[in-house]
């Protein structure tokens, strides 16, 4: 690859590319984003081939390290669709190993998260998806398959529960 030679290029694309689609599927879950995440990362690699260095890893691992990140940020850039409810705790993680983490580890969001988690998981489902990524309630019922009713007593129940947790006086101040 290093050598800029294009039938060298093609042959190392078709040894890697089932591996590098397989982790930019396996992140988006879009085949066409994921297609267009496995050309970036083959693009990238020729245009740095120069830089890799096999002490710091192996081909494949230097290639889908490259592939997860762009995957990551093609997933954080295109985001137009409510993550799915299973999912919020897998993008959580990923979330506080990046930048935004500095974000999160504010005091206030420290305790907004904990409240949150001290949510039944239904209603911290609802509050979640409706206040991070604004879903409606009617949204929120379709994806959860439950009654409009139900789901607006969740986020309702969730929201009075986060207020008190965040706004009580701290234990020990008045008993």
């Amino acid at each position: 690859m290093a050598t800029g030679d294009p039938e060298l290029a093609v042959t190392f694309v078709r040894r890697f590319q089932r591996t590098v689609f397989g982790v930019a599927i396996a992140v988006t879950g879009d085949p066409q984003l994921a297609e267009d995440i496995a050309q970036q990362t083959f693009e990238r690699a020729w245009q740095h081939a120069q830089v890799y260095d096999s002490r710091r890893g192996s081909v494949t691992t230097w290639l889908t390290t490259i592939a997860h990140n762009l995957a990551i940020d093609a997933v954080r850039s295109r985001r137009p669709d409510p993550v799915a409810p299973e999912d919020l705790e897998a993008l959580l993680d990923v979330v506080t190993e990046t930048p935004e983490r500095h974000v999160l580890a504010d005091e206030a969001s420290s305790m907004l998260r904990a409240a949150v988690a001290q949510l039944p998981r239904e209603q911290g489902r609802a509050v979640v998806m409706a206040g991070i990524y604004g879903m409606t309630a009617q949204q929120i019922a379709d994806w959860e398959h439950i009654p409009l009713g139900t789901a607006k007593t969740r986020i309702r129940t969730a929201m009075g529960k986060l207020r008190t947790a965040l706004t009580a006086p701290e234990r020990g101040d008045h008993g």
